[in-house]
């Protein structure tokens, strides 16, 4: 059973990547922030859907929820919220390519607090693993000179960003663990249904609050934003379903291999080259995601 881990990260990182194309055919109807907040709102009705079949498929009841569990939980789903505003700041500032190489740092940050607050093992196998990938993807995400033109500013919102997502993370696994459910897929996705409620109600309100304009635009662009919600939710459901079976370590690392797909669209899709840097990043890659795997 541990190998699926492996599985449902893939299928996580093919998922966001999907996402992520679809966000931003949105981008030029909704901007930035309205196309950013698709994944939370839309995906929110899914996220239900999935735990209403694993409930009629195990016929198992939802997990009681725990003091330890809302804790979590409630770290998941706002660091989560943090870290994409964050990321989105980076975005305004035309800075985004620059930070992106920082924000992939991740896997580093998420070894350490899991370590810290999970007791999550990181064997020397593991830190090869996370060293090679990370520098893999820092290879392939920053071209020449773009460091000097981004400035320090860019790179300080991208490891604050790194370091909320991978709180977040870590909040997630924590919240999984901590409900001592039946079954992992039960675990899992429960936490991802309370997770994207708390998220879907917090932004709601702010919406309502201060961006109407926002709100109206995205009810108006429905059926599209359904699609790129589903596919969101489908995505978290397989990190989820992950980090119910592995080190949330283990799964950011492998999931690097997102840079991969993106990079395989550049190149057959777009015809774009890849040149001798982003050759060797794909090599340093895929060692690292092949490392990860064996060490966990």
């Amino acid at each position: 059973m541990n190998s699926l881990w492996v599985a449902f990260t893939l299928l996580g990182a093919a998922g966001q990547t999907a996402r992520n194309a679809m966000q931003r055919e949105l981008t030029a109807q909704l901007g930035t922030l309205g196309a950013s907040l698709v994944r939370f709102l839309f995906g929110f009705p899914f996220a239900l859907a999935f735990l209403a079949v694993v409930m009629m498929a195990t016929g198992d009841a939802v997990p009681r929820i725990n003091t330890g569990f809302a804790g979590w939980i409630a770290l998941g789903a706002l660091t989560q919220i943090a870290a994409t505003a964050l990321m989105l700041m980076t975005m305004e500032r035309r800075s985004f390519v620059v930070t992106t190489a920082y924000l992939k740092t991740e896997p580093v940050l998420v070894a350490i607090l899991g370590l810290m607050f999970l007791g999550d093992r990181v064997t020397t196998a593991m830190a090869v693993a996370i060293a090679l990938a990370v520098t893999g993807v820092v290879l392939i995400s920053v071209k020449p000179k773009t460091l000097e033109q981004g400035g320090w500013g860019p790179a300080a919102l991208g490891l604050s960003s790194g370091a909320l997502f991978a709180a977040s993370a870590i909040g997630y696994r924590g919240a999984i663990l901590a409900l001592h459910a039946k079954g992992y897929v039960m675990g899992a996705t429960f936490a991802l249904a309370v997770g994207l409620t708390l998220q879907t109600a917090l932004l709601m309100a702010w919406l309502l609050l201060f961006k109407r304009a926002i709100l109206a635009a995205l009810l108006s662009l429905w059926r599209p934003s359904l699609l790129a919600g589903f596919t969101g939710a489908a995505s978290s459901q397989m990190w989820f379903l992950a980090f119910a079976l592995a080190t949330a370590a283990s799964v950011r690392t492998l999931a690097l291999v997102e840079v991969l797909f993106a990079q395989g669209v550049t190149r057959f899709v777009f015809r774009q080259s890849t040149t001798a840097r982003e050759a060797g990043g794909i090599v340093l890659l895929l060692a690292g995601a092949v490392l990860i795997v064996w060490a966990g």
